[in-house]
């Protein structure tokens, strides 16, 4: 694997001293990160995007956007999912749990106690917020014709504590043009943890994987251009909730991120994988069942 940018930059200047050679001004390229000295040695920020219900092969095929991601940084071969339907998938995400859910019912059938991840990442000094798009309010706690409240995970967390985390933090996604996601990547201020959730089209749940990409395309390319990303500091991972039951919960996950090129990942990983992750990225202890999963870190030099 090739080394990220700002080792090759470093190499090159060495070279350059080495030889005698006056130091040149770096050449920037409209496509390339913009590289500091503080550039970090890895992502210090994560931005995780939750598509819905369909399979990795699907995706690859007809999400071409995405699987051109996948194919320039990296992707997962055998990442699946935790169960079936879509709420216990994303608690498991959210609380290393599913808690034993087996439904879809809202945050007035299930009140979880204890934090999320996004409690324990506040509770540890860094920000945490999710973005969901077409959410009528702060942490809404009930669905609406585009909000599925079942995909909204931080809504689910009744404790005094993370409720008033959630009324503050789960906001609106807005558009690519305006809104809280759009300011904070403008602004340099992605949270350490953030999610992003689409609505029940452009999720893919109610609409075609041509349109999911599209969303994606979208919005990732404003992110990818955005502060945050260019210095080095944030990696994007878009995964699926759960399959279509045809794969046995096989799903596609792809690390966009600086410091990733070209990686197929084979190992065993699922959810609690990534809810490990962002554990690791933030100096937290992994919750619940992530605590024993297998961490996708080293494959994708996060």
């Amino acid at each position: 694997m090739r080394p990220p940018r700002p080792l090759l930059l470093l190499a090159a200047c060495a070279l350059a001293a080495a030889c005698g050679s006056p130091a040149a001004a770096p050449v920037r390229s409209h496509a390339a990160p913009l590289w500091f000295a503080t550039t970090p040695q890895r992502p210090v920020k994560v931005l995780v995007v939750v598509e819905e219900n369909h399979t990795q092969r699907a995706a690859l095929q007809g999400m071409p956007y995405l699987s051109s991601l996948a194919s320039t940084y990296g992707r997962t071969a055998a990442y699946k999912a935790i169960t079936h339907p879509s709420l216990p998938n994303y608690l498991a995400l959210a609380g290393g749990s599913t808690f034993g859910i087996r439904d879809d019912r809202g945050p007035a059938s299930h009140h979880l106690s204890g934090p999320s991840v996004f409690d324990r990442v506040i509770a540890g000094g860094r920000t945490a917020k999710s973005y969901v798009e077409s959410m009528p309010g702060n942490c809404a706690q009930s669905a609406t014709t585009k909000y599925a409240v079942k995909h909204n995970p931080w809504a689910y967390f009744s404790d005094a504590g993370p409720r008033a985390s959630c009324r503050r933090f789960d906001v609106p996604a807005g558009t690519t043009a305006s809104g809280a996601l759009r300011h904070d990547i403008d602004a340099g201020t992605l949270p350490t943890v953030g999610l992003l959730v689409p609505d029940i089209c452009h999720d893919g749940h109610d609409c075609s994987l041509a349109t999911a990409d599209g969303w994606l395309k979208s919005w990732l390319s404003v992110v990818m251009q955005g502060a945050d990303y260019r210095s080095g500091r944030l990696a994007v991972v878009v995964t699926f909730d759960e399959d279509d039951t045809s794969s046995n919960n096989t799903v596609l996950t792809v690390v966009v991120s600086p410091y990733t090129a070209k990686v197929v990942s084979t190992r065993a990983l699922n959810h609690y994988s990534l809810t490990r992750y962002l554990a690791e990225l933030t100096g937290t202890t992994p919750l619940r069942a992530a605590a024993t999963a297998p961490s996708m870190r080293a494959d994708f030099r996060l």
